[in-house]
């Protein structure tokens, strides 16, 4: 099926519809502002959507849904609008409808004895993470964007970010969801339960859909005990290598009380000092790889930070590290998280990035940057690369900055070539070739092409089950 979605009947009979239903609050016009709902923060997709609907509630996104339905024309979810992939951008042709999630901000219930959360997909991430706060608990999910993006978005892709290492990604702290279907029935699977064997776990078909196959509108989200005391350290190493080892070492000293552990390559530090306000070297010295180590527990008497000094100085007599220092309070450790936060931001003043979001077995991770180091600095004389990111779950953003002096758009042209020579080398290893940020519009033919045919026959047949008219954020994901 071609990428352009069918031809709607009739948009302007369409939006009288739809006003119907949600108000004038609830509809978006105009060229000026569609503008932040058509296209993403890279840069790399820009659609066209006739009007953008802003459901208050799930009563409004069904009847939203059906109308859609009853005339044949497509809708694409949207969040915070965040994606990486293009996910949540509609297509250029601008057949399409956006349903934005933003009103829909609620947070319906908090039972802490019961560790659950039920919130509505509208709600901030940092709104979520608060409301366990205020009671105790926590909402353990937490990435750079959780200032803007949406928890229905951090459903719809998976989200990682920096404590899947403990926690999980967002798929292991979903226990239910309510769904909007393609034909506006709406799915109340709202259950607050750990163990529920009665069938398929059909949640779990929509956690990492990107909204192909249905709107989330609402999710019980698990929640556990607030950290009373965590240890930050920042480490340096001349070797990837010896970044497993001292994992290990770390789980075992922590009692797998492990949250983050975090890899950042000297040039990105470099980059940070030099671009972003307040980011200082921790470290006297300079080495090739540093680690950013978190470790958290919920007792008070927990002595982490000794416990992690004590590793720490083992591994520097072992050679394991060159040198290492642990947070002695509050601010410092915010110190250490303001460097891995700036190196994103950093990159975006070296010129043109080619990105790339790869998982391979976290054994494997210094074979991957073994291989694939050499590869792209062959392919593209010069490059920078900054491969940084979760090692601790296998996840390694191996970005490449454009060479110094360098033509930003001939370095990116050659984006779609690297991205090919790089997934080869991480499917050779076992991985994939998108860790935390799903397929969208921008992986979608790669996956198809790389996964065993009858996964891809099997991922088709689900989406032409509940969207048998290929409706629900059509050319995402998967084909049919």
């Amino acid at each position: 099926m071609d990428d352009a979605a069918p031809k709607p009947r009739d948009h302007a009979q369409l939006r009288e519809r739809i006003a119907a239903v949600v108000g004038d609050k609830g509809l978006i016009q105009g060229e000026a502002a569609l503008a932040p709902f058509v296209a993403d923060q890279r840069g790399r997709y820009r659609g066209r959507t006739p009007f953008v609907v802003r459901p208050a509630d799930t009563a409004e996104v069904a009847a939203v849904v059906r109308l859609c339905a009853a005339a044949r024309v497509p809708m694409v979810p949207q969040g915070g609008n965040t994606g990486l992939v293009g996910g949540s951008i509609p297509f250029e042709a601008g057949e399409e409808v956006v349903i934005s999630l933003g009103r829909m901000n609620k947070v319906r219930d908090l039972d802490a004895a019961n560790f659950t959360i039920t919130v509505e997909a509208g709600c901030i991430l940092q709104q979520v993470q608060a409301a366990a706060e205020a009671v105790e608990r926590l909402f353990p999910l937490s990435l750079g964007a959780e200032g803007t993006c949406q928890i229905g978005g951090n459903l719809s892709t998976n989200a990682g970010g920096v404590h899947v290492l403990r926690y999980g990604n967002t798929r292991d702290l979903t226990l239910g969801l309510e769904v909007v279907l393609p034909d506006g029935q709406v799915w109340d699977g709202l259950r607050g339960l750990r163990k529920d064997n009665t069938g398929y776990d059909l949640k779990q078909l929509f956690v990492g859909g990107e909204g192909s196959l249905g709107i989330i509108t609402a999710a019980v989200l698990k929640l556990f005990p607030r950290p009373r005391r965590t240890a930050v350290a920042f480490v340096g190493l001349a070797e990837v290598e010896a970044a497993l080892a001292l994992l290990g070492r770390c789980r075992e000293a922590s009692g797998d009380g492990l949250t983050a552990f975090e890899l950042i390559p000297r040039l990105g530090l470099d980059f940070a000092l030099k671009h972003v306000a307040r980011t200082v070297d921790p470290l006297a010295g300079r080495h090739p790889w540093y680690l950013l180590i978190e470790a958290a527990s919920g007792r008070d008497d927990d002595d982490l930070q000794g416990a992690l000094e004590q590793v720490l100085m083992t591994a520097i007599e072992d050679g394991l590290t060159q040198d290492a220092t642990v947070a002695r309070n509050e601010a410092q450790a915010r110190s250490f998280w303001h460097i891995r936060e700036a190196i994103v931001e950093a990159q975006k003043h070296e010129g043109g990035s080619i990105k790339h979001d790869v998982s391979v077995p976290v054994s494997a991770v210094p074979a991957l940057l073994a291989q694939a180091l050499p590869l792209v600095e062959k392919m593209l004389p010069g490059v920078r690369p900054i491969p940084f990111g979760h090692l601790g779950d296998g996840n390694i953003h191996l970005n490449l900055s454009q060479p110094e002096g360098g033509d930003r758009a001939a370095f990116l042209a050659r984006w779609d070539e690297v991205n090919h020579a790089v997934h080869d080398l991480v499917q050779a290893l076992g991985g994939s070739i998108s860790a935390e940020h799903g397929l969208g519009r921008m992986k979608r033919d790669e996956a198809a092409a790389r996964k065993p045919a009858v996964e891809v026959a099997m991922m088709r047949a689900v989406k032409r089950a509940l969207d048998p008219h290929n409706l629900m954020n059509p050319g995402k994901v998967v084909e049919i």
